[in-house]
This record gives structure tokens, sequence and C-alpha cells, in this order.
């Protein structure tokens, strides 16, 4: 999803809060999407 989103590692280096509010991001929505089709799903 990181690749996707064009979060590339270099972005740490430069920007690491950038970073690490986009790679948040991208963790919760996996969570969501995991909830949707695994949990609720049974």
């Amino acid at each position: 999803m990181a690749k996707k989103e064009r979060v590339p590692e270099q972005m740490k280096e430069q920007d690491r809060m950038f970073w690490v509010k986009r790679m948040n991001n991208i963790l919760v929505t996996a969570e969501e999407i995991v909830r949707e089709e695994i949990i609720y799903t049974f």
C-alpha cells in the first residue's frame, strides 16, 4: 500500500513526521479492509 500511495523510504529521512502520518493512515486503512473482508463476513 505504501508503494501505491507513493510513500518512499526516502521521505522518512526528509520529513519524518509527514512519513509517520502517511504510514499511520495506511495502517488504519489496512485494518479497516481486514475488518470488513474477514471479520464481518463471517
